[in-house]
């Protein structure tokens, strides 16, 4: 589904508002299933929308500390949306927290190559780098 959806995938704009606001108002299980039923809708359709939709089930799934299902999720959205900037933050926060600090430079660069004013995603670099070169320091 792109942004000039037509009548016929109302049902689905219904469903993915309808996720949004339980997401809004904190009923991640709700939001959740939501999310799913969009995501099952449109599995063929690369968009803002989907990529949005796999995006923040990935944030109920961080939120649940489920952390390599939120970042399939994220991988996902990023597939589903490559310009969107937002998964590839939180995907590296996910690798980040795991000690994958690589990984996480490369999301982060990513974050700051598609909107270089994403301050979070600067200072996410920068303690990556910093937390790297201590690992490296004290060799584990």
């Amino acid at each position: 589904m792109d942004r000039g959806s037509t009548a016929e995938s109302a049902p689905a704009l219904n469903v993915l508002r309808d996720a949004h606001a339980a997401f809004r108002e904190q009923r991640y299980e709700r939001a959740e299933e939501l999310y799913s039923s969009y995501i099952e809708y449109c599995a063929c359709v690369s968009s803002h929308d989907l990529a949005t939709a796999f995006n923040n089930r990935g944030q109920i799934k961080y939120l649940r500390v489920d952390f390599y299902e939120a970042m399939e999720d994220y991988t996902s959205a990023i597939e589903a949306w490559p310009e969107f900037e937002v998964p590839y933050y939180n995907r590296g926060l996910i690798l980040y927290r795991l000690g994958f600090f690589d990984e996480a430079m490369k999301d982060f660069n990513k974050v700051l190559e598609l909107n270089p004013k994403f301050e979070d995603a600067s200072l996410s670099l920068k303690q990556t780098i910093l937390d790297k070169e201590e690992k490296l320091k004290r060799n584990y």
